[in-house]
Parts: C-alpha cells; structure tokens; sequence
C-alpha cells in the first residue's frame, strides 16, 4: 500500500516518500507515544495496524490501562468519548468525526432524562453504546459482555430501567428474570437480519453453527446455537467442532475468527432489503468511515480531538468506573 502523495488536510499529512500506511502509522506511534485501540467492526487492516483489538468492554478496561500520551480510537464517537472520559489527560483522537452509531442516536439525552424523570426509583442501566450524556444520566454502565453480571448486582427489590437497545433488553430480561423497563432503542445493523434467509442458508449448509449478537431482533436469535458479546462469538467460533458459520453480527469479527480458525468457513449471515438477500445491510456504514488514510493523518494531526466538558465527564465517569468495577 505505497502512498506518496497527500492524504489529509494539508501537507503535514502527507506520507514521506518511500513510506507506506502501516510504517507510517509504525513512527507515529513511536513519535507520539500513542497506541491504536480498534473495535472488531472495523476493516481487517485496521485491525492488524491496532495495537489492541476488541469490543467496548475489552477497549474501555485497554483506554483505562494505557501509558500512553495518546490515543486514537479506531472504532465511532461514543468510543472515544469513553476513552476520554477515562483519560481527560490524554489526547483522544478519533480518524473520521463522523463515526456515530445508530442506537447512540436512537437515544437523545433530554428524551432519556424525561424517560428517567418519569420513573422514581429506578437504577438506570445504560449500554455503553450511549453518548456521554446519556451515561451521565445512568447509575451503572454495561457492555453485552458483562451486561448480566451487572443486572444481577442490582438489588432485587430495585426497579431497572434498560436503555437504549431494547433488543438487548428483552434478552437480558429472559436470561435474569428481572423485569426492566425498556428504552426502545435499536441497532440499524443487528435489526436486519432476515430469519427467512438465515434459516435457507441453514438449509445449505446443514453443519453450520449460528451466531449471533444480543442486539438482534428474538427471531434470529431463536436460530442461534449461540447468543453472546462479540468476543464471545470469536471465541466460540475457535473453540467448537463446528466447521462452518454464519455469524449474524458486523462482519469485521470475521477477520479475527479466519486468524483463530483458518480451516473454518464463516458465513455473513444475509440480511433484508426489498430486493431480497443484502449481504452488505451487515456492514455498520459508521464504523467503515474510518480508514488507514484517516488513522495516519488523525496521528500526524492529532485532530479530529475529543474533548468533554469537566463537569459531563465527571457525571459520565462514575457509571462507567461501576462498569469497570464488575467482573
């Protein structure tokens, strides 16, 4: 990948000639102290030029951990808001500023805050995948990895209220028989999948073993042979005897699972468009804004900069430091 010409703004970020994306990325990361943390929805070469790769639970404990000066999140906005609320000393950069997420959004903070307001007494559990505001609003953050555990440390006798997905939700009701009451937030990519044509690729290929993140709608994930965070899905895909499977989540994961497990086959599992099968619905349009143009010159830059008011920080901090506090 020899780029030579300008990339970003101006000519700081321009690639010396003679020098690739990845060394590039390599010297500033030595030249800046900086580590490169990635989601594992982004694309494969993110992924391998990262120098931690994992989903929000594992990037927040990484964001909490680092020495280093800065960092620049390869993942959409609420991620790097976490990482800057965790390290308001650091510079937290993030490629494209673009980068939102669809159930962050399907969640405005007045409208939670009314949401909130109307119920007394309730803990506010809220998924990471909320703005800084939102968190603000929340008693305890949590992440599809640990969001059981931290409905279960949640006093019986409490009323909860679960935001923003609510397809998380009613599968966290079933898994902890706690009755929540329900954000009816949404996912744009986990809500497109199609049962009709997972259950015709099933069909195909009889050995396959489904997979399958919280956030989908319960019709897909009554197909699943397993329902879990996006690290548990890669593990299980390296783990069982299973030859083959169609991973009903964003495709990026597949990268990690082919490294794991290269005698294996992963399948997309299809989504729904009026045209019929849309294999491309699975792919989060947010998290593939970001590109190695993008995380080069974010580093060169350092820009575009998260930055938080003190005081929104401070509020947003201590659901998460609950978050964190749960094993």
């Amino acid at each position: 990948m020899q780029l030579v010409g300008k990339i970003g703004r101006g000519p700081e970020a321009a690639v010396p000639v003679g020098e690739n994306l990845f060394s590039g990325i390599k010297r500033l990361k030595e030249e800046r102290n900086a580590v490169v943390l990635a989601h594992y929805y982004q694309e494969p070469e993110i992924q391998d030029v990262a120098d931690f790769v994992g989903d929000s639970l594992g990037l927040a404990r990484e964001a909490q951990s680092t020495e280093a000066d800065v960092i620049a999140f390869s993942g959409v906005h609420f991620m790097a808001e976490t990482a800057k609320i965790l390290n308001p000393g650091k510079t937290v950069v993030l490629p494209d500023l673009a980068a939102g997420c669809s159930l962050a959004d399907s969640c405005p903070p007045e409208e939670f805050r009314r949401f909130v307001e109307a119920r007394p007494g309730h803990a506010v559990v809220s998924y990471v995948n909320t703005s800084a505001a939102v968190k603000a609003l929340s008693d305890v953050i949590c992440t599809s990895s640990n969001a059981q555990g931290v409905i279960s440390s949640i006093p019986e006798e409490t009323p909860i209220i679960f935001g923003p997905d609510k397809h998380l939700g009613r599968y966290l009701v079933e898994k902890t028989g706690r009755e929540m009451t329900l954000w009816p937030g949404t996912c744009m990519v986990h809500v497109l999948f199609s049962e009709k044509r997972i259950r015709q690729l099933k069909v195909r290929h009889p050995r396959a073993e489904v997979l399958a993140h919280p956030e989908c709608e319960e019709r897909v994930l009554a197909l699943a042979d397993h329902v879990g965070s996006t690290t548990s899905i890669i593990a299980r895909a390296a783990e069982s005897p299973a030859p083959e499977f169609i991973v009903a989540t964003e495709p990026g994961v597949i990268h990690q699972m082919q490294k794991l497990a290269p005698e294996k086959t992963f399948l997309r599992a299809p989504g729904r468009s009026e045209e019929g099968s849309c294999e491309a619905c699975s792919e989060c349009p947010h998290m593939r804004l970001n590109t190695l143009e993008k995380l080069y010159r974010c580093l060169d830059d350092l820009s575009p900069e998260i930055s938080l008011d003190e005081d929104l920080r401070l509020r947003a901090l201590a659901p998460i430091e609950r978050m964190l506090e749960v094993r």
